[in-house]
């Protein structure tokens, strides 16, 4: 059985580390653009309830230090945010109208 990827806290949303836990917003919205609905809804239900109080054991943590447990529970908390627009506004995974965007960052930003 793999280690966990998330602290014991967030257990129930380990399910999701392994598929949603990017380091850059490029893979993140890779993920996004190759997930069907169903994947991000199932995502999103589970993890968007959860997002405060992920947010707040991050912050126990400086951006540059944090254990890796924590940065892949802040990995999975902004590919919640990147699915939630798909759920909650365009209920399906294309941004609306917007022929076929993609993102490239230059780099990363930094913390």
């Amino acid at each position: 059985m793999p280690e966990p990827l998330l602290p014991p806290q967030f257990a129930d949303l380990e399910r999701f580390a392994g598929r949603w836990c990017h380091a850059t917003g490029e893979e993140r919205y890779a993920q996004r653009t190759a997930s069907d609905m169903d994947e991000m809804r199932s995502l999103y239900d589970a993890a968007f309830p959860q997002i405060g109080a992920a947010l707040a054991y991050c912050d126990e943590f400086p951006l540059d230090a944090m254990p890796d447990d924590a940065r892949h529970l802040l990995e999975l908390v902004h590919s919640t945010i990147l699915v939630a627009m798909c759920v909650e506004v365009w209920h399906q995974r294309n941004v609306i109208d917007a022929a076929d965007a993609r993102l490239h960052r230059i780099r990363e930003p930094q913390p």
